[in-house]
């Protein structure tokens, strides 16, 4: 089997002949500007530039060198537009090794260190503090109360960080031609490679409820305001289905997988009880998911962090095919009862080591022995590929990462 072979058989409940990889597929499967800038160095590979394509949390995007070198087995679209030098300027990591920005992205160092980013308006909307390693979101349109009618959502919506500083393909979508380019880049990019096709679309019910009421704010709405809140999440829901649309027509038929997005989970169980999940979200989660299936060959991916055990069943119902990041350490995620109980209905993407308390601070000898208990675990009989827990953070030292994609090799039978 080829990389694109063992995805998708794995995504089909099918044993592949080596457990998939991932590393960058999505802004919750990649790798911290810094951790990846301290990997190039260990690797010797400092002649490669760091690309910061997802400048809120700091991600950068790996090289086909890192690729190959690791045995990753799936890449983002998006990875084909800002393609050239010019497309990106230097810029200094908190670390202060050198990085690149994309040209496009301005952010302004006030008098404390900090970095602020603000809107075309103008407006500041986020901020890295001094010496922190991501941006926070700090302006939400609509905090103080509903608007009469949902006719300021697009301006609401471009006030927001994840929108206002979108990675790739996305920060392009104004570009002549968008739609034909991404179609035509996606299909280049399959003719070129093995590897399984990711496009990430997020289409964020909950969390844009978050993003613009604020997350205290909307988790109240729920029960205080039902019908704002049912009124917000249609709209969203309409706007969603619009993109859709349109991806499904220009990258349905190339791309293999659609990565959504909805953190649904805190550290000890579900933002929200399942009734109100039932009630609010999964009725749209599934109107999502059924125009994918019905207008595509894409398999659907749903990022949601937390202690989502008690959702999984609603979300496997939704149409979900996959799930992402199984976060291990919090209430009712260890590896072993996911898999036992829902691992012939969905795949599990991630999970394959602890990022916080594992692969940041434990030996190497510890990180391979997480590594090859969790795949005997989890690759039992397909439905998994292998991804950290989350995004590699800046302090994972690189050797870390090294004995981690060790370990996936030595599972695999490869040499190392």
């Amino acid at each position: 089997m080829n990389s694109r072979e063992r995805v998708l058989a794995s995504i089909n409940h099918i044993e592949p002949t080596k457990v998939p990889v991932d590393m960058g597929s999505n802004p919750s499967s990649g790798i911290s500007a810094i951790a990846y800038s301290n990997l190039l160095k260990h690797l010797g590979k400092e002649h490669l530039p760091v690309q910061i394509y997802d400048v809120v949390q700091q991600l950068a995007q790996p090289h086909d060198e890192i690729i190959d070198l690791f045995g990753i087995d799936v890449l983002d679209i998006g990875r084909t537009f800002n393609e050239k030098p010019e497309h990106w300027k230097p810029t200094t990591l908190a670390n202060g090794n050198p990085a690149f920005y994309p040209k496009w992205f301005n952010p302004e160092k006030n008098k404390d260190g900090d970095w602020i980013a603000k809107h075309t308006s103008g407006l500041p909307i986020a901020k890295m503090p001094a010496g922190a390693t991501f941006y926070d979101q700090t302006h939400f349109p609509w905090e103080s109360a509903y608007p009469q009618n949902m006719d300021g959502l697009d301006d609401a919506m471009s006030k927001v960080l994840w929108q206002s500083f979108v990675h790739s393909p996305w920060d392009n979508a104004d570009m002549p031609d968008f739609w034909s380019e991404l179609r035509k880049r996606a299909i280049h990019l399959k003719e070129t490679s093995d590897k399984a096709l990711m496009i990430v679309v997020g289409s964020n019910l909950f969390e844009w409820g978050s993003f613009i009421r604020r997350m205290d704010n909307f988790m109240m709405d729920m029960y205080m305001e039902p019908d704002n809140t049912e009124k917000l999440l249609d709209a969203l829901l309409a706007k969603h289905l619009e993109t859709l649309g349109k991806v499904c027509e220009a990258v349905g038929d190339i791309v293999d997988i659609v990565r959504f997005g909805d953190d649904l989970g805190a550290m000890n169980g579900p933002f929200m009880d399942p009734d109100m999940y039932r009630q609010l979200f999964k009725p749209r989660h599934k109107q999502l998911c059924d125009f994918v299936k019905n207008n595509s060959n894409m398999s659907t991916f749903l990022h949601s962090c937390g202690s989502i055990y008690k959702l999984i069943p609603d979300l496997i119902d939704a149409g979900y095919d996959i799930l992402n990041p199984m976060q291990t350490q919090c209430a009712d995620m260890a590896p072993e009862k996911l898999k036992n109980e829902f691992g012939k209905d969905v795949t599990f993407w991630g999970g394959g080591i602890e990022t916080v308390g594992t692969l940041n601070a434990k030996s190497t000898e510890e990180v391979r022995a997480e590594v090859l208990t969790r795949l005997e675990i989890l690759s039992k009989g397909g439905g998994y590929v292998f991804n950290t827990v989350h995004n590699i953070m800046p302090d994972v030292p690189p050797e870390n990462i090294v004995a981690m994609f060790n370990a996936i090799k030595e599972f695999n039978g490869e040499n190392i």
